[in-house]
């Protein structure tokens, strides 16, 4: 097997995002791994096509959830409609994001708060629900907090446990799920028989490996006038990534932040001609590329990655760049703020 690989339907991603761009490639990526995917976006027109294509693949299983990330109370809508489904997360892709280029006085109140619940919040949430799981799955199971959300039902989870179903109809995040109605493990600690001295001691059995991908951005390094809002909100990404990685190495859980510099996708509002000569120039990548070297850096247990080596090469300078360069740079670029 190739590194990622899992045997087919053997596992589940979830990818957030999933309709275009990027996350459509990492959930094409993922399929022929051998993975089953759940889908998530706001878009269902998109989200359905992107699962045609998958069937196109022969995937193994693909659900799809319609559902906006940018709220929040998201986080944990989305986790508890999993559960009701006996989904158990083996990779999750926090991809979904949205692109603001306005100065901060000029933004809506209400872009500040989506960009900021989407990027910082929901992914966070997501991480802490979904690795406390995949903790669990490998006897780190986590101390309850003040809120008391892990439930025995969380702490058992194991792989095969969770009832395949073949419905196609699209789930919505419109309200969390009921307590209590994911599928309840069988086994509890301390329930295996006791066994005599004489029998042989059994190996415990290997852990698994989990992986999680958070799409933080290479503006984090470009700190400049109308990238305010998006640059802040990717840099807490990318450092709640690199500090998350290391909290939960030891339960077998490998976290990476793919930091790219220009891809070409609808994000920022290119023209798809646009889009062409970006790649054809170089500065732009494409989505495809993107996501293989975002998934070979998760694979390969890197916890931030820059998916062009030549862009990590104008790090030092971005962060030196002098006003007398950016007042030029801001007035050509104000009349693109929208």
């Amino acid at each position: 097997m190739k590194r990622g690989e899992v045997t087919k339907g053997s596992a589940w991603a979830l990818v957030t995002g999933a309709g275009s761009g990027i996350g459509r490639c990492f959930a094409l990526r993922l399929a022929r791994l051998g993975y089953r995917l759940v889908l998530v976006g706001n878009d269902l027109r998109k989200l359905e096509c992107v699962r045609a294509e998958l069937r196109a693949l022969d995937a193994a299983e693909v659900r799809i959830i319609s559902c906006d990330l940018a709220r929040a109370e998201a986080a944990q809508e989305l986790y508890d409609r999993l559960r009701a489904a006996g989904i158990a997360v083996d990779v999750l892709i926090n991809n979904a994001g949205i692109f603001s280029f306005r100065d901060i006085i000029r933004t809506p109140a209400e872009r500040i708060e989506r960009v900021i619940m989407l990027h910082c919040l929901t992914a966070t949430q997501l991480c802490r629900l979904v690795a406390r799981e995949m903790a669990a799955r490998n006897g780190f199971a986590a101390e309850p907090g003040p809120e008391s959300d892990a439930d025995p039902a969380m702490r058992t989870t194991t792989e095969g446990d969770a009832p395949t179903t073949t419905g196609d109809a699209p789930e919505t995040c419109s309200a969390p799920a009921a307590k209590g109605s994911a599928p309840a493990a069988s086994a509890a600690a301390g329930s295996a028989p006791a066994t005599t001295g004489d029998a042989p001691a059994t190996s415990p059995a290997p852990r698994r490996r989990f992986h999680i991908l958070n799409m933080a951005s290479y503006s984090l390094w470009m700190p400049f006038p109308g990238l305010t809002l998006y640059s802040a909100s990717k840099a807490y990404l990318k450092c709640f990534s690199v500090a998350f990685a290391k909290e939960v190495r030891e339960a077998g859980i490998r976290v990476t932040a793919v930091c790219p510099a220009g891809v070409a996708t609808d994000l920022y509002g290119l023209t798809p001609r646009w889009q062409r000569i970006g790649l054809r120039m170089g500065v732009l990548i494409s989505a495809d590329c993107c996501a293989r070297r975002g998934l070979w850096a998760l694979w390969h247990g890197q916890r931030c990655t820059v998916p062009d080596w030549w862009n990590r090469l104008w790090i030092p300078l971005c962060k030196l760049l002098p006003m007398c360069l950016i007042r030029p740079i801001r007035r050509f670029t104000m009349k693109f703020q929208k």
